[in-house]
């Protein structure tokens, strides 16, 4: 097979030979490509030391974005390229990174450091391929190992217990027994790593093709990260509406979701507070209670912790908190939602609910096919322009200061003639608003205390 590199990393590659040095391509754009996927990110090593490499690309720009560990990022037609000497790992004293390098003339040593036999492959035009470790046959056969000692590997760099979970995710991988084996006794060394960098592995991973099968057998490595969720593994829901237990039925439904990142983190939040609020009826049927509230309580700390940005903590949040809305296919239902939660929510609350009914009894079906009705009726009133926030009614609040309301009583009033209009008792045009609203006006902040 022969790999195609773009002209900018040829660019990079023939300036470091025709110096005398050998140079390679490595990592995921030889995985990628062997996978038959484009790769987008080329890293390049090579047997030049770093100084080395500065001057012989003089030509082009170039940044020290890692000298001690011989990275130099190199930009060539505006794009980043890596270039990093062969090396050899000293010591990891923080399960993450080596605490020293030292160069080394030889790819093999280079190559024999890294993670995974599929991330371990080096490629030149002309040499062609260099695969020390089987990642090849690994590909083909669509299995994860690491290279080398499994348990050496995860001990030098704990993050690669979640790399190795979103590569088995993204990739639709089997994790070899023994690379399994010492994700599940070194999980616990997660916690020497940053929460940033645990967030941004850990949504890839949600969002892969695979992650039915991740996070049923690894539920262990997510309480590492996630403790809040131990109580949901095993958590059986004494429900008519379910045939899982908690966990089943989170991972099920995150799993038959679309893979967009606010509906599958919405989608493991979901339930995860069901233990806190069980409660057994007299006829032995589980209920749960406030669980949406609770539950997008516990997802926004959650998320804090883990550093994810705001809007994600938000939206994600806003999404728990309304899945429980059983869906009405009907046009004044869907239109009031959409007052409560605007469009952008709207959407990716229909997929959480989908989902969430589809990991439920087959009866609970039909209110996945509500959800895709009242998805399709709130894209038509959008499209249509059909008035379903104060923001598109035919008066304002300088027309509603005219009633004698003032303050919060104006707000009052826009939102209760909404109401009426999305109900269809009164018609969307001036006329008949400020009618309406006068009315409201005299009743409810003249007549009631409450609104004085």
């Amino acid at each position: 097979m022969i790999i195609n590199i773009p002209g900018y990393v040829l660019n990079i590659m023939n300036t470091i030979e025709a110096s005398g040095y050998e140079c390679f391509i490595v990592g995921g754009s030889v995985r990628d490509s062997l996978l038959g996927e484009t790769p987008f990110d080329f890293d390049i090593t090579t047997n030049a030391l770093p100084d080395e490499i500065k001057r012989i690309l003089s030509g082009f720009r170039t940044v020290d974005t890692g000298l001690r560990h011989g990275t130099v990022t190199v930009i060539s037609e505006e794009h980043h390229v890596e270039v990093t000497t062969y090396r050899i790992d000293g010591t990891y004293s923080d399960n993450r990174r080596p605490d020293s390098v030292i160069f080394t003339p030889a790819v093999r040593d280079d190559l024999s450091r890294r993670d995974f036999t599929i991330n371990a492959m080096a490629y030149n035009p002309q040499t062609g391929f260099i695969d020390l470790f089987g990642g090849e046959a690994d590909i083909f056969s669509r299995n994860l190992t690491c290279v080398g000692n499994p348990r050496e590997r995860f001990r030098e760099d704990a993050l690669r217990i979640l790399r190795a979970l979103r590569f088995a995710s993204t990739l639709n991988f089997t994790i070899e027994q023994n690379t399994a084996n010492a994700i599940h006794d070194l999980s616990y060394t997660l916690k020497n790593i940053s929460k940033e960098r645990i967030a941004k592995e850990f949504e890839r991973l949600l969002c892969g093709s695979n992650v039915y099968n991740v996070l049923t057998q690894f539920s262990d490595t997510v309480t590492q990260i996630i403790p809040e969720f131990e109580p949901c593994i095993g958590f059986l829901q004494h429900s008519k509406y379910h045939i899982y237990d908690v966990w089943e039925h989170t991972v099920k439904a995150l799993s038959i979701s679309k893979p967009y990142k606010s509906v599958r983190l919405a989608l493991l939040f979901h339930d995860i507070a069901k233990p806190e609020c069980f409660k057994l009826d007299k006829a032995n049927e589980g209920h749960f209670s406030g669980h949406s509230k609770i539950g997008a309580l516990m997802t926004e700390k959650i998320l804090r912790n883990l550093k994810f940005d705001n809007q994600t903590i938000n939206t994600v949040s806003k999404l728990v908190r309304y899945h429980y809305i059983t869906p009405v296919a009907e046009r004044k239902f869907t239109k009031k939602l959409l007052s409560e939660i605007g469009f952008d929510l709207f959407v990716p609350l229909m997929e959480v609910i989908r989902a969430d009914n589809l990991a439920k009894n087959s009866f609970c079906f039909e209110r996945a096919e509500a959800a895709q009705g009242m998805l399709k009726i709130a894209e038509d009133v959008v499209r249509n322009n059909e008035c379903h926030s104060v923001s598109m009614l035919e008066i304002d609040g300088t027309e509603i200061a005219l009633t004698g309301a003032s303050g919060r009583n104006i707000g009052r009033i826009l939102e209760a003639l909404l109401t009426e209009v999305i109900a269809e008792k009164i018609p969307n045009e001036n006329a008949a608003l400020n009618t309406r609203a006068r009315e409201i006006y005299e009743v409810f902040c003249i007549g009631n205390a409450k609104y004085g």
